[in-house]
């Protein structure tokens, strides 16, 4: 591999869960998302839409959000606006375990440099995708995310 999703294999996936059980197959869609043409791209992303942030947000989530943000900002990935816009959901979703959620959270959260240099990204979509992001961000107040 390259340089975008580098440490992905560093990642103990069979040990981590999401929405359908195990992480296995989250590197395979990763890669698909980096290195696939359009529609093998798109495809690999609702998969990881599905199993990482639609319903709520899990082990696995938190270990994939800065591989999701290497994508966002590697101009050959076809689908960054719908990269950014799972990040976008990832923030705004719960997870049953609260240390969890404020882990996927933050990981979103610790991107927001990026979120913001991608408002002055080349391409409209990801402007715009970047733009609601950025503002997520900035009104990011979930309980879970609040000092103690």
């Amino acid at each position: 591999m390259g340089t975008i999703l580098k440490g992905m294999s560093r990642v103990p996936w069979h040990e981590l869960t999401h929405a359908y059980g195990s992480a296995e197959g989250v590197p395979g869609r990763l890669s698909r998302v980096a290195w696939g043409d359009a529609r093998t791209s798109t495809e690999a992303l609702s998969d990881l839409g599905l199993w990482l942030g639609e319903l709520a947000v899990f082990d696995a989530t938190v270990a994939a959000v800065p591989f999701l943000w290497d994508l966002a900002v590697t101009e050959s990935v076809t689908c960054r606006p719908e990269v950014i816009e799972l990040l976008q959901t990832i923030l705004e979703h719960n997870a049953a375990q609260i240390d969890v959620q404020r882990e996927a959270h933050r990981a979103v959260l610790n991107g927001a440099s990026t979120a913001n240099l991608l408002t002055c990204d080349g391409d409209p979509a990801v402007r715009t995708a970047a733009s609601k992001l950025t503002t997520a961000i900035d009104n990011h107040l979930c309980d879970s995310c609040r000092p103690a």
